[in-house]
């Protein structure tokens, strides 16, 4: 049994999760509240570093933190027929590093101008605020011009670098739109949200989709 301990509203949870959907393989999520101190202290008696998501393999008895390396994981020992992580060499770095942009580059600033909004009136932080709006867009300039008529992240295939961009697109939007100044970039988030398995992943985070901070 797989089991994905996270909160179906973190991006990196969805990201998960949308692998996990993509390869069909049977998986059962535990939502983490570390507000509980029974929760907390289960949780960080198998992963002490306490960072969610964080996959559990009964089956093999591993547990597997970070995404990128849990998208490794179910590529290789949990295949199905959608290909996270390409056999091909030169396919595979391309996968790996459109992953990680979209998780080092769109969601770290997207996630520094959601911390804001959580932030007092008297702990915002405007020049922070300005200069994760800047990087963020200069990101979706990167990614646009990138993207062109590609159907997915990289090529034509869809892949474990687009169960990053979806969920970083997701919210991306919900802090700087970007419609009508990334057309290219906007066609591609269609595609992402009409995929069954993001979907299934925006189905598991709607009850909780009102927590998500209003910009103040």
């Amino acid at each position: 049994m797989l089991i994905l301990h996270g909160h179906p509203l973190s991006t990196f949870h969805m990201k998960a999760a949308m692998a996990l959907y993509e390869t069909g393989a049977p998986f059962e999520q535990v939502l983490l509240d570390l507000g509980d101190e029974g929760a907390r202290n289960r949780f960080y008696a198998f992963w002490p570093l306490g960072k969610f998501p964080v996959l559990r393999d009964e089956a093999r008895g591993e547990t597997v933190p970070e995404t990128a390396i849990i998208l490794d994981y179910l590529s290789s020992f949990y295949p199905g027929e959608t290909v996270l992580i390409p056999r091909d060499p030169d396919l595979a770095w391309k996968v790996r590093l459109a992953e990680r942009i979209y998780d080092l580059h769109v969601q770290t600033s997207m996630q520094k101008i959601i911390d804001n909004r959580l932030r007092p009136a008297e702990a915002k932080d405007p020049f922070g605020l300005e200069q994760a709006r800047g990087h963020l867009r200069r990101t979706l300039d990167f990614l646009e011009a990138g993207q062109g008529s590609r159907a997915w992240a990289v090529g034509e295939a869809f892949t474990g670098a687009d169960c990053a961009a979806a969920p970083a697109l997701y919210y991306a939007d919900k802090v700087l739109p970007f419609e009508a100044s990334h057309p290219a970039l906007w066609a591609y988030f269609q595609r992402l949200k009409a995929r069954p398995s993001f979907a299934r992943v925006l189905q598991d985070a709607a009850p909780y989709l009102h927590m998500f901070p209003a910009e103040s």
